[in-house]
């Protein structure tokens, strides 16, 4: 049985990752001044980053149509007999039932749509595993028992760098907002049955990044981990943290990743992440 990869643009996954995977990528798209732009295809995470700065209403963000889930899976059906597609949290967009929807609508073809539960390159994660059995030959059923293993060990924790975004997208009061911005609060968010919640509020980003980063220290104690460094158009920082987290964890191999523009668009210009799953030996 041969079995494909999909996912979507969340992901964030390098071209070249996806490439050498064979590896299916389904866009989200976000709507900036009346124009529709699919990330990872018509808009960098730079430009949109460029073109929100300053803005006064956010950029709206759209989950795929079901048409295409459907067209590209009719299409995959021509040379593989099952997909597994793994998405975005099902809390936070409709991405993963369009999955199921379209799966239903294709005879032929045996969908297994797989909810990551949280998103970026965390996500990536999921897809890469997967990927890399489908390679092998491993049947659906036994990767889909992976990526449900990986979950019991998924850690990610993000950092906002401006309250506005979350306000604005009505996850936060404008109280709150003002209140956390005068503090200089930074609320670390994480992902709690499939949403985005706060996990604790920290008075400064530093104070924050460190406690982010002795959270995973605690974790590499006692497993060996895959971790990565996910920014808000901030490389330059990324690449500074990376440095100090190598230091202190060289047994955990790190990447560095990004907040694309459907996520950027509620987390903002300038937040950072940090995620790590228990690595294959």
């Amino acid at each position: 049985m041969r079995t494909a990869v999909v996912t979507d643009s969340t992901a964030y996954l390098p071209s070249y990752i996806r490439k050498e995977l064979n590896i299916h990528m389904i866009p989200l798209s976000v709507t900036l001044d009346g124009e529709v732009y699919d990330e990872e295809i018509d808009i960098s995470a730079t430009d949109f980053y460029n073109k929100v700065r300053g803005e006064n209403s956010l950029p709206k963000t759209s989950q795929p149509p079901i048409g295409r889930f459907v067209e590209l899976f009719e299409s995959l059906k021509e040379e593989y007999d099952a997909v597994i597609s793994i998405h975005l949290s099902g809390g936070i967009s409709g991405t993963f039932a369009g999955a199921i929807q379209a799966g239903d609508m294709v005879d032929d073809l045996s969908v297994h749509a797989f909810d990551s539960e949280i998103s970026c390159y965390l996500q990536g994660f999921y897809v890469i595993r997967a990927a890399q059995l489908a390679n092998e030959g491993a049947a659906p059923g036994v990767i889909m028992d992976e990526l449900n293993e990986m979950k019991t060990s998924m850690r990610a924790y993000f950092m906002v760098d401006d309250l506005t975004h979350l306000q604005r997208g009505g996850r936060l009061s404008a109280a709150q907002a003002l209140i956390g911005g005068l503090l200089q609060v930074k609320p670390l968010l994480h992902f709690q049955e499939k949403v985005i919640v706060p996990f604790e509020k920290i008075r400064t980003r530093k104070k924050a990044m460190k406690r982010i980063a002795d959270m995973l220290a605690e974790d590499a104690e006692t497993m060996l981990l895959e971790a990565v460094i996910i920014h808000g158009n901030r490389p330059d920082d990324a690449k500074v943290w990376l440095t100090e987290l190598s230091e202190r964890l060289p047994n955990v191999q790190f990447t560095i990743s990004h907040f694309g523009p459907v996520i950027g668009t509620h987390l903002g210009e300038g937040a950072m992440g940090l995620g790590w799953v228990k690595r294959k030996v």
